[in-house]
């Protein structure tokens, strides 16, 4: 049996529990709902419109109820959380499967893009934040690969069923995987943590200092933050979206975009294995600024070249950031608020994140129709990440912080 890696030998199983639900969240991905795209809408005779609305809703909905039953993490043993999150992510693949009208896809949407995009990935990135300190950037990053893992396995596996056997088939194999497999898999990497009284946590927090959410709120710092940890999904949402359009504008084939976004995975990937210790190294705060500067360089790769290179260069590029800033971020608020309201504090940056992906492409395709070219639109959102990078030089630091720098 090889060794346990040093970095989470304090909590293997708890390390392991936010890889799984991080990597279950992928089940209300984007990536994965879009494979189903075409055959629900042929399935109900929905117009394109009509079927991003009812997506859009959906997904801005999940951000409200996420800002409440985000503090759940707080609050509840680890499994009881765990349990809600596989049953409602398994609900909404129910409800797909068994939708026999239009109007059934919005709370099966709704299920899925609460408890999958936003629940389960606050859960597994809280329980990383939470449960280690000194290994924190290298177990966050860890957790995060449930994302590549989820986007190499999922859409190619469903696909591969919608054709074989229709995509209903599809989502009740995905609620029989979640109820059967990822569920008791959860409860048993659980544990007992988080079986702690109330009284008892808002003592440690009061001892410890830990922020909670009412005093983040109105930290000035928070935002000034804010806006860089959400740059990297604003931007990438943004970027896959309408990548149709860009590679058009830019005279790109179908086929180099399909190979570039190979380059985006690996880059993704590989960065994760970096992006850890850079965090435990330098801390998150500085950390997230530099995260961005890969994102920046394709920005400006995107508004100056057109050659065929270009989209394996600019997405491995956004990619590395992704990974960066994804890691930085999560890392960002236990180390400057502390972890006892952790859950509810993420849920506001989770919430957050969910309203950014809604509105972004929005945004472009509004631009796009008004005649904003490729090198346009690509500079507009290299300056916005260029004032996020900026606006973070203003935030300062926590008592917590400083107290952590002058014992470390």
């Amino acid at each position: 049996m090889p060794a346990t890696p040093e970095f989470i030998r304090s909590s293997p199983k708890l390390a392991f529990f936010a890889l799984l639900a991080v990597a279950a969240s992928g089940f209300g991905q984007t990536f994965f709902i879009a494979i189903f795209g075409a055959a629900i809408r042929e399935d109900f005779q929905l117009s394109n419109s009509w079927y991003g609305a009812s997506y859009s809703a959906a997904t801005l909905l999940s951000a409200f109820v996420l800002l409440g039953a985000g503090t759940l993490v707080d609050r509840w043993p680890l499994r009881r959380v765990a349990l809600l999150g596989a049953l409602l992510l398994s609900a909404g693949c129910i409800t797909l499967a068994l939708a026999n009208s239009a109007w059934m896809l919005l709370p099966g949407f709704f299920l899925l893009r609460f408890a999958g995009q936003g629940f389960m990935t606050h859960m597994g990135m809280t329980t990383a934040g939470r449960y280690f300190t000194s290994n924190r950037g290298k177990v966050i990053a860890l957790a995060a690969l449930g994302f590549p893992i989820a986007e190499a396995l999922l859409p190619t596996t469903g696909s591969l069923m919608i054709q074989g056997s229709g995509w209903r088939s599809v989502w009740l194999a995905s609620a029989a995987l979640l109820v059967m497999l990822v569920f008791p898999a959860l409860v048993w990497l659980a544990g007992n943590a988080g079986e702690k009284s109330e009284a008892g946590a808002v003592a440690a927090a009061e001892t410890n200092g830990d922020y909670t959410r009412a005093q983040v709120l109105r930290d000035r710092g928070f935002y000034c933050l804010l806006p860089a940890a959400l740059m990297t999904p604003f931007v990438v949402t943004a970027v896959l979206f309408h990548q149709g359009a860009i590679a058009d504008a830019r005279g790109w084939s179908l086929q180099t975009m399909a190979g570039a976004f190979g380059a985006y995975a690996a880059g993704h990937l590989l960065a994760l294995f970096f992006a850890g210790p850079l965090v435990d190294r330098i801390g998150a705060q500085r950390s997230l600024p530099l995260a961005l500067a890969p994102m920046i360089g394709a920005l400006l790769l995107l508004a100056f070249c057109e050659q065929a290179w270009v989209p394996y260069v600019y997405l491995a590029l956004i990619g590395i950031a992704q990974a960066g800033t994804g890691t930085a971020g999560s890392a960002l608020w236990p180390e400057r608020y502390g972890s006892s309201h952790l859950g509810a504090i993420r849920s506001i940056s989770q919430a957050s994140m969910v309203f950014s992906t809604a509105a972004s492409p929005l945004l472009v395709g509004f631009l796009l129709d008004h005649g904003w070219d490729a090198m346009t639109l690509a500079l507009l959102l290299a300056g916005i990440v260029f004032a996020a990078c900026l606006l973070t030089s203003v935030a300062g630091r926590t008592n917590m912080q400083q107290r952590q720098q002058a014992t470390a």
